[in-house]
């Protein structure tokens, strides 16, 4: 069976978690390796990567998705507030929606991802104004600065897994 592997990836974490999933299949069965088009739809799966954008695939994975029509897919992604199963599968859910029924899904993976610098400076900004409205941007920054190992080996082995 031919496969293709898709993915949208601002920071490299997705692209990371592409390669690995490439690493692990039998590399002469793909047709496709990489951003987002047409061209992948003649596999027979897709695996179909995305960074995570206010609780969705970012906009780019969501548009190729809805072209999607009686494929198979695994769906993986990452996000930068992570850490959570239940964070994870919520995403998922809402990923979901952008396929027509005659998909058939076959897995899935999330897992954290590190997020750009200016994430964090934003945050410590914030925090500097006298009336800054957020009272957990110690927890963001927490969250942020845990983020800097992800996608980290663990995490790429229980991708491994989940492609099996």
């Amino acid at each position: 069976m031919s496969y293709a592997i898709v993915f949208s990836s601002k920071t490299g974490n997705t692209k990371l978690l592409a390669e690995t999933i490439y690493k692990n299949l039998k590399q002469e069965n793909c047709c496709y390796f990489g951003t987002p088009d047409l061209a992948a739809m003649e596999a027979d799966i897709l695996y179909v990567g995305f960074w995570t954008d206010k609780g969705t695939a970012d906009s780019a994975t969501v548009d190729f998705l809805k072209q999607m029509h009686g494929k198979k897919v695994f769906l993986f992604g990452t996000a930068g507030f992570g850490g959570s199963e239940e964070y994870f599968a919520k995403i998922l859910k809402t990923v979901k929606k952008s396929l027509d029924d005659s998909n058939t899904i076959i897995g899935s993976f999330m897992c954290q991802g590190k997020m750009p610098l200016s994430v964090r400076c934003r945050y410590e900004n914030m925090k500097k104004q006298p009336t800054h409205a957020m009272p957990n941007l110690d927890a963001l920054i927490e969250n942020f600065d845990k983020a800097l190992s992800h996608p980290d080996a663990e995490d790429l082995e229980h991708l491994k897994q989940a492609i099996k």
